[in-house]
């Protein structure tokens, strides 16, 4: 699936994280946030937030390809965190925008996210409602031309710094599979939180990079002609995106592996034990091979995933087994790696024990395994019909 041009493309972006990102991840860490809208600009000056999106929304208007090959980009940024919350811009929050969006709405968001003027985040997950989309409370009544919005959203990724957020609420009453719609939430006004926000900082295990919130609202009004699409079909739009969202986080896994496993070479090669290098012992390097190949399949799995995404198929399945393996594998590997650095591996500055915390997240966030476990057992027919 890879061009020279993907390659070029992969190239450049490293270029940028080179330059313009790891330099200060060590800071970043430590103060748990990035300068996201500072970070967002240069990646969308050099249209990385829309290699994928239409041209006329200041996209590079490219094939679903080259976005799998921007993911694998930004997932060698050796903190988690930064990559997923450029991910949140690219994968989670705006692709349901350029796919169902009106135009007004595409040129109102759309365009100053990708542009990397304005940051995005997702609100979907509640404290009651994780990876049970169907069940969330948050309800936005109809009141003249607006919506007015109630309720909260829980693990919100960039939400201390966002300008607008891709809502999921009810926006009626029945099934709870059609009431519900994608919203365009601005945020903020002047900088500042609008009346009847607030929010909460949420401190993690890992990703500290990534600014994390639980985010209220209390009567918070927004025009309906900032509804994503039609009313009642948001699970549905949300669905779809989070296909994306869970393809774009096992391909970012990709890179972060193989890197765990470099990385893991070089120290074990240069430390000595019991006279000989730790790397010179059978049981080290051939679990070391093992595990690269297990994220190469896990590549190519992504690979026709991202096919059948590009010939309008369908890659729920896919898209499913992917970041099901990219959990299992974020688990195993990091796990071995860390062994085999020792004491060293217990030490909180080094890449490695980051990986650690960092790459545990995806059997979590964006459905948990045993989700994608359901959806696959659904695609199989094998899943017992509900009493």
């Amino acid at each position: 699936m890879m061009t020279a041009d993907h390659v070029a493309l992969q190239d450049n972006v490293r270029k940028l994280i080179d330059r313009e990102i790891e330099p200060h991840i060590d800071e970043w860490e430590a103060a748990e946030i990035f300068p996201a809208h500072e970070v967002f600009k240069k990646l969308g000056s050099a249209g990385y937030l829309g290699v994928n999106k239409p041209v006329e929304f200041r996209g590079m208007g490219l094939d679903y390809s080259y976005e799998i090959a921007f993911c694998e980009a930004i997932g060698g940024i050796s903190a988690g965190g930064v990559a997923m919350a450029i991910a949140v811009q690219t994968d989670m929050a705006t692709p349901a925008l350029a796919r169902f969006g009106s135009d007004e709405l595409r040129e109102t968001f759309l365009k100053p996210s990708v542009a990397g003027d304005q940051v995005v985040c997702l609100g979907v997950s509640e404290s009651g409602a994780g990876s049970d989309v169907a069940s969330l409370k948050t309800h936005a009544r109809k009141d003249g031309a607006d919506y007015v919005i109630n309720g909260s959203k829980m693990w919100i990724t960039n939400a201390l710094q966002a300008d607008w957020m891709c809502l999921l609420a009810n926006t009626s009453e029945g099934d709870a599979h059609r009431n519900k719609s994608l919203i365009c939430l601005p945020l903020r006004e002047n900088g500042k939180l609008r009346a009847g926000i607030t929010m909460n900082k949420i401190k993690k295990i890992g990703m500290w990079s990534s600014d994390t919130a639980q985010v209220f609202f209390d009567e918070v009004r927004v025009p309906q002609r900032y509804r994503i699409g039609e009313e009642g079909m948001g699970f549905t739009y949300q669905m779809r995106q989070f296909q994306e969202e869970r393809l774009s986080g096992a391909t970012r896994r990709v890179t972060a592996l193989v890197n765990a496993i470099n990385e893991t070479i070089a120290y074990t090669r240069q430390r000595k034990a019991f006279g000989r290098s730790i790397l010179d012992n059978q049981v080290v390097h051939f679990k070391l091979a093992e595990m690269k190949t297990e994220v190469e399949l896990l590549r190519s799995l992504i690979y026709r995933a991202a096919q059948v995404h590009m010939a309008d198929g369908d890659m729920t399945e896919l898209a499913s087994m992917a970041k099901l393996k990219a959990g299992r594998l974020c688990r195993e590997v990091t796990d071995a790696c860390l062994q085999y650095w020792g004491g060293m591996g217990f030490t909180w500055d080094n890449r490695v024990s980051r990986a650690w915390r960092d790459l545990r997240l995806i059997s979590i966030g964006g459905g948990a395994d045993e989700i994608m476990l359901t959806i696959i057992c659904k695609h199989m027919g094998i899943l017992p019909k509900q009493a």
